[in-house]
């Protein structure tokens, strides 16, 4: 019998050697910002999440940009679905391999629309090494209440063999407000912040060797063995 996991990042993603089950941690709340930013001419816009293509998309138009780069596999695989030009996407689809790229960079200009919440470590960093950095608060995430206590009444149903986290929001949403026996979840992660995160609530939770969600269900697979 397949294992059933439940994927709390939005995806339509399927996979043949597990059942999915989809629920959502986070919904997008779109933010008000400034328009005017976007009159300057920028050398890189970076999407650093699907939601910020999503949210950014309608004023694409409006940009003066000479290159695009994204992190991550479904980033770059929205990007192409929209026939957006991906100049750059780091092999291991992270955020330290985009940082890595972006080496000479000074007195560039670089747009990134992105979350509220976003760390700011891509900001900071792409600014420390001389850039010039636009960062817009394109939207914020917000609990998906309804699908925290569903996931919570799968746990303590013992309904679900595994659960897999993409994000850190997602993370503290669910964890902060489930009621649930922690020796009773088996989480798995993407992304060495997400993995940071967890075990700040005191979970061992295994990390996917790259950041696709291919790489997390063979994590999970590889555990169960």
């Amino acid at each position: 019998m397949k294992p059933v996991i439940v994927m709390t990042q939005t995806s339509n993603y399927t996979n043949d050697k597990v059942t999915i089950i989809h629920l959502p941690m986070i919904k997008i709340e779109p933010l008000s910002f400034d328009k005017s930013l976007l009159e300057s001419h920028f050398d890189w816009l970076i999407f650093s999440s699907k939601n910020a293509v999503a949210n950014f998309y309608m004023y694409l138009k409006d940009v003066h940009v000479e290159n695009i780069a994204v992190i991550g596999e479904k980033t770059k695989a929205y990007c192409n679905y929209l026939g957006i030009k991906v100049d750059y996407c780091p092999s291991d689809y992270s955020q330290e391999g985009l940082l890595n790229y972006f080496q000479n960079i000074t007195n560039q200009s670089i747009l990134i629309p992105s979350s509220a919440q976003a760390r700011p470590n891509l900001q900071d960093e792409l600014s420390h090494r001389g850039a010039n950095v636009v960062k817009i608060d394109l939207y914020q995430p917000v609990p998906f209440n309804e699908n925290i206590y569903k996931l919570q009444q799968l746990v303590n149903d013992n309904q679900i063999d595994g659960v897999t986290f993409a994000s850190s929001s997602a993370i503290r949403y669910f964890f902060n407000e489930a009621n649930v026996n922690k020796e009773q979840i088996k989480c798995y992660v993407i992304g060495q912040q997400t993995f940071n995160t967890i075990k700040q609530f005191d979970i061992n939770a295994p990390i996917a060797d790259i950041q696709t969600l291919d790489a997390l269900v063979e994590k999970v697979l590889e555990s169960r063995e």
